[in-house]
């Protein structure tokens, strides 16, 4: 993977989906379509999470929950979790205070050299590892060139 690479949360996902989100909703889809013009990964584990929530909390067809993955695994390419970024994440737990599951999209983002997270679910605009956590919902417009985008 090249450098300056952006992936996305779930929380981002689920809200793109959800008529119920409001305004957050709208953000969301924003979000989505000017990722599409730039370097942008999903990570598997945002795939699966979207497909449990969808599920779970509203209820989506299963079906329809696969084809929307497929649709974002067709405009995305899609990074995975190894063995190893296993063993980063649980150090992050301790390290850096996360919890596992941001633990574990984060240590796959490091692997993948991602630099920017969209994340609802960290500190705002922390930086670990050359990774910056960033809540696009605290922020609007997102200054993409401020992160080299």
């Amino acid at each position: 993977m090249k450098d300056n690479l952006i992936t996305l949360d779930t929380n981002i996902l689920v809200y793109a989906i959800d008529i119920d989100a409001g305004p957050k909703q709208q953000r969301a889809i924003a979000i989505l379509e000017q990722v599409q013009e730039r370097p942008c990964v999903i990570t598997l584990q945002a795939l699966v999470e979207f497909v449990a929530v969808v599920l779970r909390k509203h209820g989506m067809p299963i079906e329809d929950a696969i084809a929307q993955v497929q649709d974002w695994r067709a405009m995305f390419p899609v990074i995975a979790a190894s063995a190893n970024t296993l063993t980063k994440a649980a150090a992050a737990v301790k390290q850096h205070q996360l919890s596992f599951w941001d633990a574990l999209l984060w240590a796959t983002a490091c692997e993948a050299k991602v630099t920017l997270l969209l994340t609802e679910d960290c500190q705002h605009r922390r930086v670990l590892e050359g990774v910056h956590f960033f809540n696009p919902f605290l922020e609007e417009p997102l200054a993409w060139e401020e992160f080299g985008f």
